[in-house]
């Protein structure tokens, strides 16, 4: 009995921790990209339905907000559920639903089912904020860098919306849509399928062993971390918000269709950096101090947008989109601190909800409002919003303090 105790015992060790953290990060990284790029790939193809099925602007809104209603709303739901059927099983669950979505909406002959499928992709979408990033956390915490993971994984979601947007725009110059549409049904099942291969029953193996040696660390800051989400959610909003009145700032200023596709570029440019950069430094001299660097940085670039010249405007985007962006890893590497072991899941998730229900509703709210006051004054007051997220990440940094006692 002892020598099969002792044969048994090599086969029941635990996985080599790097690899594990090395294969999460891939995973969550590579999730990140394809859902992110699935999600804004949307904008490219919408005046195309519009051309194809003669729809109306109401209905091309309910098309876009279909999508990011579902992964919004189901966010909690997926965490929840990930505690139920298993974190990694959801995630891939989730990819392949978006991939089988486009699959779907590339035999739409209508609105209808152009709708379900949008409604379908958004709900797989909703598994990937929360769950990717608490996998990450949990496979990073015991060896050190969640926060520098975090602006990875970050990162690489605007790596996602470049690519695949830009590489749908070129593919629609010689192929139809609905072949162009296919293939990314076909790109979101290889996605979970690699998924599958990366994290299995590993994480999961990995992350018990790390949520017993935090058992001591605190159980987390629940007024820190609903701070968090309102910073958050205001940060959102007002990158949103700008993103939409941008264009019709260049506009005013002279650009032409060429020269505004160019000036967003440069800002996801300089964004994707920001995030990149700015979840490094956060790590080095703490979230609050990157966080009144960021804010009020965008603030001020904000405000030098509305009357700067054309020229001026364009040398300042790449710097005004790694302040932009670049907070939103320094918020999300504070998620973990904030929630503790255990409820990480549903913190993500939440936080993500908070964000992304913000950034949906703002362009709504500041639309609005530069109806009645006109695009620089909203703009202004954008600004004015962010200056807001100051005293609440002093708040945020007191529940990080009083955790780490």
């Amino acid at each position: 009995m002892n020598t099969l105790k002792q044969t048994a015992t090599p086969s029941l060790s635990p996985p080599d921790p790097v690899s594990v953290r090395r294969r999460a990060l891939v995973a969550g990284c590579g999730a990140h990209a394809v859902h992110d790029g699935l999600t804004d790939v949307i904008y490219v193809l919408l005046p195309i339905w519009q051309a194809q099925f003669g729809l109306s602007y109401a209905q091309i809104g309910l098309l876009r907000g279909a999508y990011a209603g579902m992964m919004a709303g189901f966010q909690l739901l997926a965490s929840r559920a990930a505690a139920r059927w298993g974190r990694e099983r959801l995630l891939v669950g989730g990819t392949a639903l978006a991939g089988l979505a486009y699959l779907l909406a590339g035999q739409a002959g209508g609105l209808g089912v152009l709708l379900l499928a949008l409604l379908l992709g958004g709900l797989g979408a909703s598994t990937q904020h929360p769950l990717a990033s608490s996998l990450i956390t949990d496979t990073h915490e015991a060896g050190g860098g969640v926060k520098q993971a975090l602006s990875q994984y970050n990162f690489s979601g605007d790596i996602g919306k470049t690519l695949i947007p830009g590489l749908i725009g070129l593919l629609l110059a010689v192929i139809s849509w609905r072949a162009s549409v296919t293939l990314l049904g076909v790109l979101g099942l290889l996605a979970a399928g690699l998924l599958w291969w990366l994290i299995p029953a590993r994480a999961e193996a990995s992350a018990a062993p790390v949520k017993a040696t935090r058992t001591g660390a605190g159980a987390g800051s629940a007024s820190g971390l609903r701070a968090l989400i309102v910073t958050g959610t205001l940060d959102s909003a007002v990158r949103m918000g700008f993103l939409t009145f941008l264009p019709f700032l260049l506009k005013a200023k002279g650009a032409g269709p060429a020269g505004i596709g160019l000036a967003l570029t440069m800002l996801f440019v300089g964004g994707a950096f920001g995030k990149l950069l700015c979840g490094y430094l956060g790590a080095r001299i703490g979230m609050m101090k990157t966080v009144w660097a960021t804010e009020f940085t965008t603030a001020v670039l904000i405000v030098m947008a509305v009357y700067l010249p054309y020229a001026g405007l364009m040398v300042m985007l790449p710097l005004l989109g790694l302040a932009l962006n670049g907070t939103s890893s320094v918020l999300y590497g504070a998620v973990p601190d904030l929630a503790g072991p255990g409820r990480r899941d549903q913190a993500f998730a939440v936080f993500y909800t908070g964000t992304i229900g913000g950034g949906a509703l703002a362009p709504v709210l500041f639309g609005s409002l530069g109806d009645a006051t006109g695009v620089p004054m909203a703009v202004l007051l954008l600004a004015a919003t962010l200056l807001l997220t100051l005293p609440l990440s002093w708040r945020v940094q007191q529940g990080l303090e009083a955790q780490a006692r």
